[in-house]
């Protein structure tokens, strides 16, 4: 486990996992991933600037029709669960509650 408690992390690499939290624009990525990134990043931030040409960056660069919607829905959900996380006051898991549900998520995947 690491300093931030992921244990995920190591699978991807670490420093490839901190690139990617600095500026995934820069990040030693696929250009289909940096585009999706861009895509939720802006549909969290500023969803009133989405239109379709933000779409159409993430399909010309390689990213299927159901990528596209499950970043979408993962992002709505956890966007979500964070707004509400943060209006009532929950409290944050230890990082070791974190690293445990990351290896439950890249066990599981999101599907119930």
């Amino acid at each position: 486990m690491d300093s931030h408690g992921a244990v995920a992390s190591h699978e991807l690499g670490q420093s490839l996992l901190d690139a990617v939290q600095a500026d995934h624009t820069n990040a030693p990525i696929s250009e289909g991933l940096r585009e999706t990134l861009t895509l939720v990043k802006k549909l969290t931030l500023e969803p009133e600037a989405v239109g379709p040409a933000d779409i159409q960056r993430v399909r010309a660069a390689g990213v299927s029709e159901e990528a596209i919607e499950d970043a979408i829905q993962l992002m709505a959900a956890f966007n979500l669960i964070n707004r509400l996380a943060d209006s009532l006051g929950f409290d944050l898991q230890t990082p070791e509650g974190y690293a445990k549900g990351a290896q439950m998520l890249l066990k599981r995947g999101y599907l119930l």
